[in-house]
């Protein structure tokens, strides 16, 4: 397997692309952000996520198009936290309030290194340097992606420090599965009990809501499309799987009705964000051509839940020297 040039950073970095095959899917992965920039189905058209075709798209109408957030992904309130006794301040790169997806340069916007390449999967690893954004601690973070048999898309991050601080990786796919303009026609299945109600600044309050009687219950396959007083509700919120860190289990499905692609999400953490595109409005043709407009996809981010480390009953969110941080999360695809 080779690489090839796919563009070039601001600062004159390579950015490097390649191409994986195997149990009827093909994935491009390239080395800025860890980013799957394409993925198709065997027996499917349409590309199965929101990418684009250049690469110097990316650093400026991305909204993480495939990438992979870190040191610490989704939101943290204010930048801050305690940890052992001593207080951080990282950068506020949400509208200067909130810290969110490890900052404007964070793993998710800088180049990675390909440690190991094969025909199904590539093994990339970056260092996230100690005092980047604020993080205490040189952070190292290995991203592998393999195309397993029957449609899987194995994503597996390990993370090590030596000092303790936080550590949240995530895959931030969105997703469309039948390549229409919205994908609010898909239904969807999460397996959670509860979500996190936000504020105004979609940091949790703290409060874990039962999704009984309310738009945020998926515990049946269900339309996306969820209306309260005429309007659509604007999924960005976490959805509560557990209180640590399990074995990797079924927890959410997806389906397209006009193209009968179904999407499986197994993982091992703890909560699920679904982001369903509410934002998006993308200035720059995506790939195929395909214009991104608010709905155009939707993400199901696995992940520790939001702003942990500043809520005592959330679950774990630090890591310390000599632990290995392992999260999996295994994406399934079939065409009925």
């Amino acid at each position: 397997m080779e690489k090839e040039v796919f563009g070039q950073t601001a600062a004159g970095e390579t950015v490097y692309r390649v191409h994986l095959q195997g149990g009827g899917l093909s994935a491009s992965v390239m080395t800025w952000g860890a980013v799957i920039q394409d993925l198709r189905l065997e027996g499917h058209a349409p590309p199965l996520t929101l990418g684009f075709e250049r690469f110097e798209d990316y650093p400026l109408y991305s909204s993480y198009f495939g990438a992979t957030p870190g040191r610490c992904s989704n939101r943290i309130a204010g930048g801050r936290f305690t940890l052992d006794g001593e207080d951080y301040q990282l950068e506020c790169n949400e509208r200067g309030v909130n810290h969110l997806h490890g900052g404007k340069d964070g793993i998710a916007k800088r180049n990675w290194q390909i440690v190991d390449l094969a025909e199904d999967r590539v093994v990339l690893q970056i260092i996230d340097p100690d005092g980047r954004a604020g993080y205490p601690g040189n952070c190292t973070v290995t991203a592998t992606y393999q195309l397993k048999d029957e449609g899987v898309l194995s994503v597996t991050y390990r993370s090590t420090t030596d000092r303790p601080t936080l550590a949240n990786i995530c895959q931030h796919t969105y997703f469309n599965l039948d390549g229409r303009p919205d994908a609010l026609e898909h239904d969807l299945m999460i397996a959670a009990d509860h979500y996190l109600p936000v504020d105004d600044a979609l940091i949790p309050t703290g409060e874990q809501r039962p999704v009984t009687g309310t738009p945020f219950d998926f515990r049946q396959m269900a339309p996306m499309a969820r209306f309260v007083e005429g309007e659509q509700v604007l999924f960005d919120h976490n959805f509560c799987l557990s209180n640590e860190r399990v074995a990797k289990r079924s927890v959410a499905l997806a389906r397209s009705i006009n193209s009968g692609v179904t999407l499986e999400v197994r993982t091992t953490e703890p909560g699920v964000q679904f982001y369903a595109g509410t934002k998006l409005n993308v200035a720059v043709p995506g790939l195929e051509g395909r214009t991104y407009g608010k709905f155009a996809g939707f993400c199901l981010e696995t992940q520790v839940w939001p702003d942990a480390i500043n809520h005592p009953r959330f679950p774990n969110a630090v890591l310390r020297p000599g632990e290995t941080l392992v999260q999996e999360t295994d994406y399934v695809f079939s065409k009925s």
